[in-house]
């Protein structure tokens, strides 16, 4: 067998390369016209939502059926907003609310604003149960640690979503919540039995394919008690037996970004994506490291060297690109020129009302006042997060509060610098004015709990924030908990804060 046009071809429509800049580059525009099929977008392509829309009629002027994806969860997990901030609350905040209807809206919502852009295929909701509370890649990203509630509120995701005519994308199959390891460092490894699996962690899945899901996305995960070898990403017991066969997928499958070390670490990008295709992925998310050319490339030609060597079956290959083309048509169908419903005037923005439901407060103290009495000086610790979530999206509680109440003062604080000193410097900035201290996952990080415990035992009076997933509410005379760390969650924090809401 030869390296012709025809399987050239087949091996590009199975690629969704990811590019540099705010503009398609000439590359990118070139292999458009001759027939690759997608495209991922990320931050560093995105400035404002009009600029995305030019971007996106550059690529369709080049293939007007071209598939647009991005990683858009809401919340933590945001391309389209990481700029400014997510204006919606991430998935576990609508857990906690539990309104199926406002699950459905949020999604809708999105998926509005998705389309308007010219994004046809978003990588969402995470299906994921969150059944490890150190779990350092899930976490907010999931809708909580109950199946029954994750599997609800997943098939109302994509309900919201795809009826805006922007397909979803149910991940990181088969479940990614019970594990310890994020799997862009290395192979997270899901002890759980098979029945354990069905249980649990397959359940949502289950529900987003009844519900029409058009694509799951694999985890690199090794779980054991399917396949003791492969990472599910690359493993036809995992894909063909297990998701195609038993449950009963007939969408897109495609792969979590394919640089990750957890499956390209042992195989090199491009033996990994050839090795999907083989065990039954359809489309290769890659780009998001290697944006250019020469892997897009490289990609392709390893697909084609892995048929011409016999170990990955053309059939296979055609049947990927089958599945691919099929969803870029039904994209292309659904009217990408969508645009998000008008606002009504004096009408307070849907992720607002979700963050503001999602709030929880504890009060500790009969003496504990809110709203404050004052301008307050605000303490967030900042730790270290995962690459799905962008390290210069704007959280926290101080500047939102800063606006409603001006003369706050903020100091932020890492790991790497919240030392002794700088944590007296904290409570010198805080004396005769009430003290706010924002959190975010404070359970799992050591020195979060250090600096808390610090401060709570100079200052009692304190106010605690909790932006990630909450471990104590008896901490600080009033404790709040907002079950996310979205820029909308800080601002619903800033409003019980200031008085500007009550609960």
């Amino acid at each position: 067998m030869k390296r012709g046009p025809e399987l050239l071809r087949l091996a590009d429509t199975v690629i969704l390369p990811g590019f540099e800049g705010k503009t398609p580059p000439d590359w990118l525009r070139r292999r458009l016209a001759g027939g690759l099929t997608g495209v991922v977008l990320f931050s560093r392509n995105i400035a404002t939502p009009s600029q995305v829309a030019d971007l996106t009629a550059a690529l369709r002027a080049e293939n007007p059926q071209v598939l647009v994806g991005i990683d858009e969860e809401s919340g933590e997990v945001t391309r389209l907003e990481a700029a400014a901030g997510s204006t919606r609350p991430g998935s576990f905040a609508l857990g906690v609310v539990d309104d199926l209807d406002l699950t459905e809206e949020i999604a809708r919502d999105l998926g509005r604003d998705l389309a308007a852009a010219g994004v046809n295929l978003d990588f969402a909701p995470s299906a994921d149960v969150n059944s490890n509370p150190d779990n350092p890649v899930i976490g907010l990203r999931s809708f909580g640690a109950d199946p029954d509630l994750v599997s609800r509120h997943t098939a109302a995701w994509v309900r919201g979503m795809q009826s805006s005519g922007v397909a979803a994308c149910a991940k990181h199959f088969p479940g990614h919540g019970d594990t310890s390891v994020d799997s862009h460092h290395g192979v997270p490894l899901v002890a759980a039995t098979a029945e354990e699996l069905h249980e649990v962690a397959l359940r949502p899945f289950r529900a987003a394919i009844a519900e029409g899901v058009r694509t799951v996305m694999t985890g690199h995960l090794l779980v054991p008690a399917f396949d003791a070898a492969m990472p599910a990403t690359l493993s036809g017991r995992v894909l063909h037996d297990l998701l195609r066969v038993e449950l009963g997928f007939d969408g897109v499958i495609v792969t979590d970004g394919i640089e990750m070390a957890a499956v390209s670490g042992t195989y090199g990008i491009g033996g990994a994506s050839a090795r999907a295709i083989a065990g039954g992925a359809d489309a290769i998310c890659v780009g998001g490291e290697h944006a250019d050319e020469h892997t897009a490339i490289a990609v392709r030609d390893a697909i084609v060297d892995a048929v011409i060597e016999g170990w990955l079956p053309e059939e296979r290959l055609a049947d990927a690109a089958r599945r691919v083309c099929e969803l870029a048509l039904w994209g292309a169908s659904t009217g990408h020129v969508r645009r998000s419903a008008p606002a009504r005037p004096g009408d307070v923005p849907i992720g607002l009302v979700a963050a503001r439901r999602a709030l929880r407060i504890t009060r500790r103290s009969a003496s504990a006042v809110l709203p404050l009495p004052a301008p307050p000086h605000v303490v967030e610790l900042a730790p270290e997060m995962n690459l799905a979530i962008e390290k210069d999206t704007p959280w926290g509680v101080g500047e939102p509060l800063g606006k409603l109440l001006p003369g706050t003062t903020v100091t932020r604080l890492s790991a790497s610098t919240a030392t002794g000193g700088a944590i007296e410097s904290a409570l010198a900035s805080a004396v005769d004015r009430p003290l706010v201290l924002v959190v975010r996952d404070a359970h799992r990080h050591p020195w979060q709990t250090d600096a808390l415990n610090h401060l709570l035992a100079a200052r009692p009076d304190t106010v605690v924030v909790e932006m990630g997933l909450p471990g104590r509410s008896d901490l600080g005379a009033v404790h709040i908990a907002t079950h996310g760390s979205a820029k909308v969650c800080g601002q619903a924090a800033a409003e019980i804060l200031a008085g500007d809401l009550r609960l």
